[in-house]
């Protein structure tokens, strides 16, 4: 299961790194003043605060034009480092130009030249202390992504090397699979414990029974019969899809309806990759950091309400207080989503009972005056406040604040192709089906909005959807 306990950490990066120029900054400035006469000192007439800002937005643009965010598991330390410099003697260079546009001319170079040494060692120490912590986590299994490569070959051997000798990354071979010409390979192994664990005949079985994050295809592509309906369908499911270099590219024929395809750089090797979710890497980083943060907030200012609706339960029903149940996460992930119980214990085996009466389409279940549920469970559900002990599930990174809602994995088996999508962004505890009357709409309209949430993905709409999301609660909405 992916856990994103590193996810805080890379949230607030960007925070850290300016935190660390400000002090930087101001111990150059007291390195100055206590040089030697002749050294030390500083001109009076500028103001070394205003200064202070234009190096906080000159750096905070060159961290970000030199990838200093990028995800880490993608780099090599000394790429790390590198890009470390690079920002640094950029970030100088614009505090240089900013100087010399406004008139400082009397600002001390010697200071300038001290804060560039304290700042390059600084970020430097920050960020090789941070890689080294997310990569001992990834090497005890934790917040890992399964790859599966289609190729067995010399291309597909080296880049499972390359993939198995950095443990630290995270990334993990699920297997391999091999042309559907090739079935006497299968079992065959390929490097180490990596084996063909099939032909492309399961390519499309594997995908939507098993955690897949990322399709490698490692082969010359003129040898796939028909390519494009394999890339055709990891896009409808919302599953990344690299093709590593061929000068056969081509012969792929396929235009994406959904994903966007970049070149990108997988671990040193460049890649033509196809993804159907968001790509902004740092609204997606302060997403994640408004999730557990808010999250952590809820729940501190909303004990006193867990507390009242944990008695109140117990008051008048017999059984647990928490109901909780497996859901599919991101890429299909299992994790436990935990709820406020509103119904009578039983009410899972009393289900079987009641599915001839089920008022909505598609795979799920769904009453009006559903007989499982009970008195104190009417109101608590009418108000979604028995969604709040998801906050914990946010916290844990198995769910955002704001996302598709996480489905039952039996209601996921029977999916079509293009609604599995919706499990390519981690679930939320609301989306834009919980504020536009989802007592009223269909399956179909209901995973339509699921793909509008995906496909027009902003941190505005998420504040968008929190606020109706709070009309909703307060008058009562759910169901």
């Amino acid at each position: 299961m992916l856990r994103k306990q590193s996810g805080l950490l890379y949230a607030i990066h960007q925070g850290i790194d300016l935190m660390i120029v400000a002090v930087c900054f101001y111990c150059a400035y007291l390195s100055k003043i206590a040089l030697p006469e002749g050294l030390g000192g500083l001109a009076n007439e500028y103001s070394y605060n205003f200064l202070l800002l234009m190096t906080l937005g000159s750096f905070q643009i060159s961290l970000r034009l030199f990838g200093a965010y990028e995800q880490y598991r993608k780099l090599s330390l000394r790429r790390v480092i590198a890009r470390t410099f690079k920002a640094t003697m950029t970030g100088m260079a614009g505090i240089v130009f900013l100087c010399y546009l406004l008139h400082f001319e009397a600002v001390s170079r010697l200071l300038l030249a001290i804060f560039s040494i304290y700042t390059f060692l600084g970020l430097t120490l920050f960020k090789c202390a941070l890689y080294k912590m997310l990569a001992r986590t990834r090497s005890q299994d934790y917040n890992t992504r399964s790859i599966l490569v289609i190729g067995s070959r010399q291309r597909a051997v080296d880049f499972i090397k390359m993939i198995t000798r950095r443990r630290e990354t995270g990334y993990r071979i699920r297997g391999c699979l091999e042309t559907c010409d090739q079935e006497e390979l299968v079992g065959d192994r390929v490097y180490e414990s990596v084996k063909i664990i099939g032909t492309l005949d399961i390519f499309k079985t594997l995908l939507k029974n098993e955690t897949i994050d990322e399709i490698v295809f490692a082969l010359p592509l003129k040898k796939v019969v028909n390519i494009h309906e394999y890339i055709y369908f990891a896009e409808e499911m919302g599953k990344n899809v690299r093709v590593l270099p061929d000068f056969q590219m081509h012969k792929i024929k396929y235009f994406p309806q959904t994903a966007k395809v970049n070149i990108e750089d997988f671990l040193g090797v460049t890649t033509l990759a196809l993804s159907s979710v968001p790509k902004n890497s740092n609204e997606l980083l302060l997403k994640s950091f408004i999730d557990y943060v808010g999250a952590l907030l809820g729940i501190i200012l909303l004990s006193p309400v867990f507390l009242l609706i944990s008695l109140a339960i117990k008051a008048t029903s017999k059984g647990p207080i928490l109901f909780s149940q497996e859901r599919a996460g991101l890429n299909g992930r299992r994790f436990k989503v935990h709820k406020f119980r509103t119904m009578v214990v039983n009410a899972e085996e009393l289900k079987n009972t009641l599915l001839a009466e089920n008022e909505v389409d598609g795979p799920v279940f769904k009453i009006k005056k559903d007989p499982r549920i009970t008195g104190i469970g009417s109101f608590i559900r009418k108000t979604s406040l028995d969604e709040l002990p998801q906050l914990f599930n946010v916290l844990q990174g198995e769910m955002s604040l704001v996302g598709p809602r996480p489905p039952i994995p039996a209601e996921v088996e029977r999916y079509k192709l293009w609604q599995r999508r919706r499990l390519s962004m981690k679930p939320g505890l609301t989306c834009i089906w919980q504020v536009s009357g989802r007592n009223e709409l269909s399956f179909e309209q209901w995973m339509n909005m699921d793909m509008e949430y995906i496909d027009n993905w902003s941190l505005g709409l998420d504040l968008k959807l929190l606020l109706l999301t709070v009309k909703e609660v307060t008058f009562g909405g759910g169901r």
